[in-house]
């Protein structure tokens, strides 16, 4: 098996972790918290989209390309804890947990990129 193979495999066989991130402004204090069932892939989808100039979040685009990349940064706040309860709901936690991250880091209105009722990604 080649290095190539090898890395592939390990990439199909690696489980994603649901969670909460951030990405914070640290020169004008803004922040977005969210949620996603693959907080890694998230947190590479939003870095790859403001390093191309793609980023859905305008706010957030334009304060990057105001502040520079250097200004910001990428932080995992909370991992869901899976359970084996039949009851449990893995989208109702996640999005749980995100509204108490969102209590705790101001990220909503002026101070904040998170758009009004944003569901999880």
């Amino acid at each position: 098996m080649t290095n190539r193979q090898a890395l592939k495999k390990e990439y199909l066989e690696t489980k994603t972790r649901a969670g909460v991130y951030a990405i914070r402004n640290h020169l004008t204090g803004r922040a977005l918290v969210a949620g996603s069932a693959n907080v890694q892939g998230s947190l590479n989808r939003h870095l790859f989209e403001l390093r191309h100039g793609t980023h859905r979040n305008a706010r957030l685009a334009q304060d990057w390309k105001a502040c520079g990349e250097s200004s910001f940064s990428f932080e995992v706040l909370d991992m869901l804890k899976h359970s084996d309860d039949p009851a449990f709901n893995p989208t109702e936690e996640l999005a749980q947990l995100t509204a108490l991250w969102r209590q705790e880091v101001a990220s909503g209105g002026e101070q904040g990129y998170d758009e009004a009722g944003r569901a999880p990604r």
